[in-house]
């Protein structure tokens, strides 16, 4: 819920900060992502999404958790590899790369989940429920991998540990992404009232 909070707060500042409508040469991606922790990753990974999802919160979130699934499954092979090459030093490395692959392998089952549900979304009476499933798997999937590369030692002096945590580093800036335009889809159908509790 921690995570939530703080991502609806940071979307609240800025939903209300873009009131104002743009004009007809305003990029959609740009207007999607403005709600955003990473931006400019954000306009980069969903670009090519602009002229299908347009104004569509429901079509970014999808966008969203799609780029997120492809990147982490590219973290995956990598952290595969590493492993069957043997090549990690320390016990306690070789240790925290075992519990990455299992942190990863649960973040892609969460990601899945969380596509899976946005492609069915029932907007009459199960979507309030189906959001908060996705937010909760989302949240999750940011968690694992932070859990991933808080179990290493020795940083910047081992170059494979950098490397390793620089791609899930950025694996997590686009999860983060992707948490911020699902929340905002639930807020866009939802209304931000009815989110916050408030009386209508």
């Amino acid at each position: 819920m921690t995570i939530l909070a703080l991502f609806l707060a940071l979307l609240i500042s800025t939903l209300l900060h873009n009131v104002v409508v743009h004009g007809e040469n305003y990029s959609y991606v740009n207007e999607a992502c403005s709600v955003t922790r990473y931006q400019d990753l954000c306009v980069k990974s969903l670009s090519s999404y602009s002229n299908n999802a347009k104004r569509s919160p429901s079509r970014w979130a999808r966008a969203g958790v799609s780029v997120t699934l492809s990147e982490v499954k590219s973290v995956s092979q990598y952290v595969n590899t590493m492993t069957s090459g043997g090549h990690m030093r320390g016990t306690r490395n070789r240790a925290a790369l075992a519990d990455c692959v299992e942190c990863i392998q649960d973040a892609l089952n969460n990601l899945h989940k969380s596509l899976g549900v946005l492609k069915r979304l029932n907007n009459n009476g199960g979507f309030n429920e189906q959001m908060n499933d996705v937010l909760t798997w989302l949240s999750a999937a940011l968690t694992n991998q932070d859990t991933c590369i808080n179990g290493f030692e020795g940083g910047r002096k081992n170059k494979e540990i950098t490397s390793l945590c620089d791609k899930v580093q950025n694996a997590s800036y686009i999860t983060s992404n992707a948490l911020a335009l699902a929340l905002v889809n639930k807020l866009a159908s939802t209304g931000l009232q009815h989110y916050l509790g408030a009386n209508p």
